[in-house]
């Protein structure tokens, strides 16, 4: 499993056209087999920050991900919304196991 959690500031004017993008993305990477989970949520006391948590069930996933439409739709769409460079983290999976992951086992 390899885990991003992608951090994103955007401008206070976009927040609402951010998070739609986000979501069309999100629901369109779901139906990737190589994602395990991808989530969008958004800071309480901070609207403009979001934190996007990418699961990719192998190392070579994420390249796979970034060549599909959607992806390349988000990117170009939210690109001029950034209020500052994206940045993302790499984890490992501790815990739950892989089996944990699986939308089915839940």
């Amino acid at each position: 499993m390899v885990i991003v959690h992608v951090h994103v500031r955007v401008k206070p004017d976009c927040v609402e056209a951010f998070r739609a993008a986000s979501l069309e993305n999100a629901r369109n990477s779901v139906k990737e087999p190589g994602i395990a989970r991808f989530d969008v949520v958004q800071q309480a006391d901070d609207p403009t920050r979001f934190i996007l948590v990418e699961v990719y069930r192998t190392p070579d996933d994420p390249a796979r991900h970034k060549e599909t439409a959607h992806y390349a739709k988000w990117r170009d769409t939210v690109a001029e919304m950034m209020a500052e460079p994206r940045t993302g983290i790499k984890y490992t999976n501790v815990f739950p196991d892989e089996r944990g992951w699986d939308s089915t086992s839940v």
